[in-house]
């Protein structure tokens, strides 16, 4: 015989869990450091300043 679910507690614990996925997300996105995302800018900047370089002209 099959189990007896509670839906309204089966459809909160998976909203929670996407909530609990979203906020992991968010804080690995926006929970840096200021001198960490100066990093990533400048290293932006310099891997697009080479591959501008290495463009052929048409």
């Amino acid at each position: 015989m099959a189990e007896i679910v509670n839906l309204n507690r089966a459809r909160k614990a998976r909203d929670r869990a996407a909530a609990r996925q979203t906020a992991e997300a968010n804080r690995a996105k926006f929970g840096r450091t200021k001198a960490e995302k100066q990093a990533d800018a400048m290293e932006r900047a310099r891997s697009d300043r080479t591959l501008d370089g290495a463009k052929l002209e048409e």
